[in-house]
């Protein structure tokens, strides 16, 4: 029997990711995700190819088989779960689900960063743009406290 459970992978590749706010750059990485029996799951395959493929990322089929895999940036799936969300496909949301699932989380070292070079931005809006929590939040703010 197979079960309804996605598998997915998530492997770290050298790139630059700019956060999609006002935030400098946050995480120096580039998403894999494995996109198990993507065409078979969602309705109106060829109009999602066409959307991942307009924000910059790569879709590419594995081999012969019938997994796909998308690469790019998170910036890129932010684009990709807009665009997704504003057509309202309901086979469509596992690919945001998926996407969501696989957001990179920032480094305490980017998160200092970030105060450093927004020195106004509060706690909240740091948690809220970066997805950090609050403990993040707050060593990020008492480290930069300290260095002054």
């Amino acid at each position: 029997m197979v079960s309804n459970q996605l598998s997915f992978r998530i492997k770290i590749l050298d790139a630059d990711i700019f956060s999609a706010s006002i935030l400098p750059k946050v995480i120096k990485t580039m998403l894999d995700i494995q996109l198990n029996s993507f065409v078979r799951r969602i309705e109106k395959a060829n109009e999602l190819k066409a959307q991942i493929k307009s924000s910059g990322a790569k879709l590419s089929r594995k081999g012969r088989s019938r997994h796909w895999r998308i690469q790019g940036t998170w910036p890129q799936f932010q684009s990709i779960i807009d665009q997704i969300q504003l057509t309202e496909e309901p086979s469509w949301q596992w690919v945001i689900e998926t996407l969501k699932s696989h957001q990179p989380k920032p480094h305490i070292e980017d998160l200092v960063e970030i105060v450093k070079t927004n020195p106004n931005i509060t706690q909240q809006q740091l948690i809220s743009q970066t997805d950090c929590t609050l403990v993040e939040a707050r060593k990020a703010f008492d480290v930069v406290e300290w260095e002054e």
